[in-house]
């Protein structure tokens, strides 16, 4: 069993990821850390460094060396989705569940984040918000393609497994 995780940032892959991955006895990997790991570099040095379609190159390597884990729930990257055919190579080999917050949710959660994020850095809230739905609107047509979308920002766990078992 495989089990992708997509959605923008903030939206909690990485909170219910591992929440999840936990309540099934399973793996969890975040593929931002995974990336990093392999690299020897955070996401922002690798943007930085290397620009974003270098970084693409290889988020989609970190993706198939990931479709041949089993038990796995993996927390995405934000963009992943939407590079490549990367949501096909998803859905053919596991579940994918889109969480789909609310951008103003998301900015509240991203102005309080630690984590540096290079794509929004320095933006006020309404410049984040305004951000927010216009990167939504590009990347909705890669995330409606998800097997299971999740609307509720907090949303249990149990509720989540419950939803996962009726489509597999």
């Amino acid at each position: 069993m495989r089990i992708f995780l997509i959605g923008y940032m903030g939206c909690g892959k990485s909170t219910l990821g591992r929440r999840l991955a936990a309540d099934m006895g399973i793996q969890f990997i975040d593929m931002d850390s995974y990336i990093e790991e392999r690299n020897y570099k955070t996401v922002p040095q690798i943007f930085a460094e290397e620009g974003e379609a270098e970084f693409r190159k290889k988020e989609r390597k970190a993706l198939e060396e990931l479709t041949e884990f089993t038990d796995v729930v993996i927390a995405t990257g934000g963009g992943a989705p939407c590079f490549f055919d990367n949501m096909e190579l998803m859905n053919q080999s596991g579940v994918t569940v889109f969480l789909n917050i609310d951008p103003t949710i998301l900015a509240g959660r991203l102005l309080k984040s630690k984590t540096e994020r290079p794509l929004i850095k320095g933006k006020s809230r309404e410049e984040l918000i305004a951000f927010i739905h216009e990167s939504l609107q590009k990347r909705s047509p890669f995330y409606e393609k998800a097997a299971l979308q999740i609307t509720k920002p907090d949303v249990e766990t149990d509720t989540v497994i419950e939803q996962l078992k009726q489509i597999m």
